[in-house]
């Protein structure tokens, strides 16, 4: 599957962008309100994109929207809810992307990984996030065509 949407009830709380996708033209995966937007382009040689540039628009974000690319290795990201219940796990490769819209998440590198990280700023410290504890390694569920282990 090269797009996945991993939801919790009817809140989408990430958008996996497989390194295997490829569509024709511009195709975006987040709905106009989401503070992070997140799309893809495929345009020919020669194709231009009219120079630009973007209006001051006051826009208020409260929750922080995030977007990691795997530059290489291999990481599982393991999905929460906001009251920081556990909800499931993926495992993404290099050239995969991922927006993490809602929810809580942690990271396992499950090999030497490189990995880049776009997000709303300005950064507010200790008071930008909450850390808990992890999932034990031992609860973790992977969907069946994963087909790893952590």
């Amino acid at each position: 599957m090269s797009i996945e949407h991993v939801k919790h009830l009817d809140q989408t709380i990430g958008i996996i962008i497989r390194a295997n996708f490829h569509s024709d033209g511009i195709e975006f995966f987040t709905p106009s309100m989401f503070s992070q937007q997140l799309g893809y382009m495929n345009r020919p040689a020669g194709h231009q994109i009219e120079p630009h540039v973007h209006n001051p628009v006051e826009r208020a974000v409260v929750w922080t929207q995030e977007v990691l690319l795997v530059k290489s290795g291999k990481v599982r990201v393991d999905f929460y809810t906001d009251g920081r219940h556990y909800l499931e796990s993926r495992i993404l490769h290099s050239g995969d992307v991922i927006l993490l819209a809602a929810g809580g998440h942690g990271f396992e590198m499950l090999e030497p990984t490189e990995m880049i990280e776009v997000k709303q700023g300005p950064y507010s410290g200790d008071q930008d996030k909450t850390r808990f504890d992890p999932i034990s390694s031992d609860k973790i569920k992977l969907p069946e065509s994963e087909g790893e282990s952590p």
